[in-house]
Formats: C-alpha cells, structure tokens, sequence
C-alpha cells in the first residue's frame, strides 16, 4: 500500500513538473501570461521558481545547471559593447558608412554590409539600437522611404551575427557547449553571411524598386562627433587585442571577462555606468531557461526525438519554427542534447538555423522589433505582412545557403 502511494506521488510529481514546463514554454512563445505583466525573462524565472517549490530541481541543482561560462562571456561583451558605444565608437563607424553612399542603391549596399561586418564582432541588438535613428534621419532628410533601408538592417544584423561566435547569444551558446574554436567557427560561417547579405540585397532591390535607383543626392547635414581622443583608439586597440585572443585560442569567457575589467578600470568618471548597459533581463532569461532544460533533460523527454538531430532538413524546420515560437535562445538550449558531443556540423547547423530563422517574423528577434517600433513612430508603420514578405525568401534562401556551406565545404 506504501509503495502504491509513493508512486502514485512520483506520477504526480511528474505530471505537475511537466505542466509547469508546459506552462512556462507557452509563455515564452506568447511573450506573455494573460492577465499578468511578465515578459520573457521573467516567465522563465517565475518558470525555474515554480520547479524549485516543487522539488523538481534543488537550489544547488538549479545553480549546477546554469553554465558559468557562458553567463560569464555574456555579460563581459554587454560591458565591452556599452564601452565601445560610450566613446562612440559605432556612431563614428556607422557615419563614416553613410558618407560614402552616393545614391539610394549605394546607401543600402552600405548599410547593409556594414551593420552586417559589424554584428559579426559585437552583439547585433546593441548595433541595431544605435544605428536605427541614423538610418531614419538620414533616409527622412533625403526623403527616402526608410522602410527598405530599416528591414535591411534588421535582417543584416541577424545575417552578418551568424559569422562567429561572439555575434549573438545564442552562438554564445553553441560554442560553450560544442567546444568549436573561434577560428573554426568563423572560418565556416563567414561565407555563409556573406551569401546572404548578398541575398538581402538582391530581395530589398527585388520588392523595393526605390532602392535601384543611382541618382546622386547630397547627404544632409549629420551629428557631429568630437575628434577621436586617446581614449578612442586606445579602446579600439583593447578591442582588436580581444578578438586577436579570440582567433589564438584563448579561452572565451576569460579573455572576455578580462577586456571588460580593462574597461571599467579605464573609466576613472563613473564606471558603474558601462553596468547599465547589461541587458540584466536577457542574463535573467538564461539563467531561467538553463533550469528549464536540465529539468527537461531529467525527465527524458528528448531521448525520443533523439533521431531528429540525424535528419538534417526536419531538425532545420524544427530550430526555424521554435525559433519564431519561444526565441532563438530558448531553442538552442532546448534541442543542444539532440547533437553528439563530436558533431560539428550538428552544431555550426544549430547556430545558423536558430540565427537566420529570426528573419522570418517580426517576432523572430529583438532587431526586427526595434527597428519596426522605430519605423511606427517615424510615421512608417510595417505590418507583419509586410515584413514577412521579405522575410521568409530571405530565410528559405539562407537557410540553404547554410546547408551547403556547413555540408558541402
């Protein structure tokens, strides 16, 4: 009789964690609870909370999930990001790039390319927050539609992220888990954005016939920035030492971990202020969705669909859709048991379909939705339809592109 109730316990248990994990995971893909104010991040808490109250996971446990260098090589490229935007180095890049568009076909070859070569070193989200308002006074100064120019930087700040490791979260992801070398990583990859800006480009000239147009304008008056200082190039030399490290082999995390205290020492005037350039709702979502995956990997849910991971073209449907559902990061850290330790093609495929499926919707990553709200208040509203018109070519195309760069180099 004990022994039918100490079952009968288990089962319960079982059911209750799962419809926890049911409940969180649809949360996620909604971006909300109905009748609570929650986002993402903190769904994902609430979500790792309720697992630890109900005896799912133990706080030790919990902690033991989360993955130290990952979390460690996020948050120091959040602090090396906001040191570079301080002394205002993207503006000048992005500056630079818009004096040399001569007409409208010229701006958007350079926006592209160059929020593209960006994104492939720097986070991109932070890239598309800085760039959006320049793309917007200058295509409204020229009396340009900004839509075309706004949807080409959005997709190639996703396109170009796709190049190493350190473009995105979620490649942060795949090479903590998968071991790739940054070099490697950027080796395969790297064609594979550049095929598909090239792509971006060849659909913003299909659906957009304004932007073929090679009618010279004169750029209007622009920001004026102050004269680069010591300050500047001594942190695009720190800057160039961290990807340098990157490229020799040095550890991710440490030599990330260590441009940032070079920073914040750097910053003599209030240095807690490169801090407020964490994204702490993004480390919060991490932190959640590591607990939400090692409690889904306990109850073995995954080892039946453990086959996916050998069939190429569903387990890219399967990232793409989850994807555009819960987010780029919550599907790596999903599907990441489904490869092989060894598998490298597994994991470079992993990273590039979770990246270029942010394309398809408005919802498949943050840049689509900063420059689209940024657009609305322009005056310049893109409807989902809009976007996915673009969007899904762009991502059927790349996501071919990268099966062929991953599969057939």
């Amino acid at each position: 009789m004990g022994g039918s109730s100490a079952d009968a316990l288990v089962v319960f248990s079982s059911v209750l964690t799962i419809a926890i994990l049911l409940v969180t995971y649809g949360g996620l893909a909604l971006g909300k609870w109905p009748g609570l104010g929650l986002n993402r991040p903190t769904i994902a808490l609430v979500g790792a909370a309720a697992l630890v109250g109900v005896g799912a996971m133990s706080i030790p446990q919990a902690w033991q999930a989360m993955d130290a260098r990952t979390m460690v090589f996020l948050l120091s490229m959040m602090v090396v990001n906001g040191a570079l935007s301080q002394v205002g180095i993207f503006a000048r890049v992005l500056q630079g790039l818009v004096r040399h568009s001569r007409h409208p076909l010229g701006l958007l070859l350079w926006v592209t390319g160059g929020t593209g070569v960006l994104s492939a070193f720097l986070l991109n989200d932070t890239l598309a927050l800085v760039a959006t308002p320049l793309v917007i006074q200058v295509t409204q100064a020229l009396r340009l539609n900004p839509v075309p120019y706004l949807l080409a930087l959005a997709a190639a700040t996703n396109i170009g992220s796709v190049a190493t490791i350190s473009g995105n979260p979620q490649n942060i992801l795949v090479g903590s888990f998968s071991g790739i070398s940054y070099g490697e990583f950027a080796r395969v990859m790297t064609p594979v954005a550049v095929a598909g800006l090239g792509i971006l480009v060849g659909l913003i000239w299909w659906f957009y016939p304004e932007v073929r147009s090679r009618k010279r304008f004169s750029l209007p008056p622009l920001p004026d920035l102050t004269p680069p200082t010591p300050e500047f190039w001594g942190h695009v030399l720190v800057t160039v030492g961290l990807f340098g490290a990157f490229v020799a082999g040095v550890p991710l995390a440490e030599a990330a971990l260590v441009t940032a205290a070079i920073f914040l020492c750097w910053r003599r005037d209030h240095p807690e202020g490169l801090l407020a350039w964490v994204d702490w709702g993004l480390l919060v979502l991490f932190a959640g969705l590591f607990i939400l995956t090692q409690t889904t990997r306990n109850l073995g849910i995954w080892q039946s669909l453990a086959s996916l991971g050998t069939h190429t073209w569903v387990f890219m449907g399967l990232v793409t859709l989850l994807s555009n559902l819960i987010s780029n990061v919550p599907t790596v850290l999903l599907l990441h048991p489904l490869i092989a330790p060894d598998d490298t093609q597994g994991w470079l495929l992993l990273a590039a379909a979770s990246t270029l499926a942010g394309n398809l919707t408005l919802f498949g990553a943050v840049a689509n939705l900063i420059t689209v709200e940024a657009a609305g208040r322009a005056g310049y509203p893109v409807s989902f339809w809009t976007h996915f018109q673009l969007g899904l070519p762009l991502t059927l195309l790349t996501l071919i592109v990268a099966y062929l760069g991953i599969y057939w180099r």
